[in-house]
């Protein structure tokens, strides 16, 4: 196990240190190569080491550097090196970290990592938490809280009688949600394409006096950063207005939450408080190895109530926190060691700076294009670029051309009508040169069919 460990040490030190140098997009060589794992099972065992070796030697070579610092795409960030670290040390436990009395560790990790997430994303402290997969799940975990919310104070339990015969809810969302959000809405039975769609503005914000009537048995979703401009809804607006009707709010702040931890950003999350629930993925914007999203939800009870399990077989009686009473999971590996591991490894400062020198990068990408004479289409408040070429087909050659060319990775958008090359900037490991590298190959291309047009 000891030169097992140490090989696979040494392979995936190796890999990370390539990151840097080699193109982000793997070749079509190296895609083509995958080919070779598609083999009979064969009949006798293959020792670790030799199928260590294939995965590395086939599987390396064509993977998409998402752990590097050129990585564009999906808002994706890399792995923090104690993040990385504690995962694969996690890992090694082996935890199944459903119930404190049997996996204390992880449990009290993941209830301290809850505890530092709610104090820097400035969430009302007595909120209850679960670490889930991603946003999805995260959506799914806490509008199942609200679904339950809603319903109990009308005499339904739907936990124990479903939705057949249960007073309908209404779910309103921007015209711009994240497909995500309406996913978990289909998952719960609240339908995705019974929700009322709310007009945007020119950033893709929710407009409050577009708002429809609503009553106790509504849910409002709401969006703390527009997957394509960065944009925030006016959350403060959208809770006073939602309250007074005794309708709950919930937040999709899949990457946008973050941005409470930044001082000069801090003023696009004003009144996210104010809300009942919120979603966020760790794996983003702080930086941890995937899979790790984080839903929260202010009245912990209902969280409770809405994911609690116990069996006969189950030593569910705890004096703490048991993490499987507030995840759709029993079963599931400790996601909070890593990010209790990031930000301790950040503090206060660190995280800050993370949000701050992120953001100054969009902004870098933004100006340096503009200047250029190519068309910025958003705002960027946040770390999203949107930016056009000239029409659709010379903006998606240029986006292909660029992911061709290996320098960076940047995907496309079709957003408010045009498309666009969408820039994500997260990644802890993203420099000014890379930056500036990544606009002189941006530039290089555009230029290009700039001159053949």
């Amino acid at each position: 196990m000891k030169e097992l460990l140490t090989m696979t040490a040494e392979r995936a030190i190796c890999y990370l240190q390539s990151l840097e140098a080699r193109r982000v997009a793997p070749t079509r060589d190296a895609v083509a190569r995958l080919a070779s794992f598609d083999m009979p099972l064969q009949d006798e065992p293959t020792s670790p080491e030799s199928v260590l070796q294939q995965l590395d030697e086939i599987g390396s070579p064509a993977t998409m550097a998402m752990a590097g610092p050129r990585f564009f795409g999906f808002v994706i960030g890399g792995s923090l090196p104690a993040a990385l670290a504690a995962n694969w040390l996690a890992s090694a436990w082996d935890q199944n970290s459903g119930l404190y009395n049997i996996t204390p560790a992880t449990a009290a990790l993941e209830q301290i990592a809850l505890g530092w997430l709610l104090d820097v994303l400035k969430l009302p402290p007595e909120s209850g938490g679960a670490f889930v997969t991603g946003t999805t799940v995260a959506h799914f975990t806490a509008l199942a809280a609200a679904r339950h919310a809603i319903l109990e104070k009308v005499g339904w339990n739907v936990e124990a009688d479903g939705l057949f015969g249960a007073p309908p809810l209404a779910v309103i969302v921007g015209e711009e949600a994240h497909p995500t959000m309406l996913k978990a809405l289909g998952m719960l039975g609240l339908g995705r394409n019974r929700v009322v769609r709310v007009p945007v503005d020119g950033q893709g914000c929710m407009r409050v006096d577009a708002l429809p009537p609503m009553t106790n048995l509504t849910i409002v979703c709401a969006q703390a950063g527009n997957v394509n401009t960065g944009a925030f809804d006016p959350i403060r607006q959208i809770c006073e207005r939602a309250h007074d009707a005794g309708a709950w709010v919930h937040v999709d702040g899949a990457f946008g939450l973050w941005a409470a931890a930044a001082p000069s950003r801090a003023w696009l999350v004003e009144g996210i408080e104010d809300a009942d629930s919120w979603a966020t993925d760790a794996h983003k914007w702080l930086n941890v190895p995937y899979d790790s999203g984080v839903a929260f939800v202010r009245d912990q009870h209902a969280l409770r109530a809405a994911m609690a399990i116990t069996a006969d077989y189950l030593p569910t009686t705890s004096a703490c926190r048991n993490p499987a009473d507030f995840t759709p999971e029993l079963s599931r590996r400790g996601r909070g060691v890593e990010v209790w591991a990031a930000l301790h490894s950040l503090g206060r400062t660190g995280l800050s700076d993370l949000i701050e020198r992120t953001c100054r990068h969009a902004r870098r990408f933004a100006e340096a294009l503009a200047a250029a004479g190519y068309q910025v289409l958003n705002e960027v408040v946040l770390n999203q670029v949107l930016v056009s070429f000239g029409t659709s087909e010379i903006t998606m050659r240029v986006i292909d051309d660029i992911q061709t060319d290996g320098t960076c990775w940047c995907g496309s958008t079709v957003w408010q009508g045009h498309t666009a090359m969408r820039i994500s900037v997260v990644c802890w490991a993203t420099t000014e040169a890379d930056v500036e590298q990544s606009i002189d190959a941006i530039l290089r291309m555009a230029a290009k069919h700039r001159q053949q047009t």
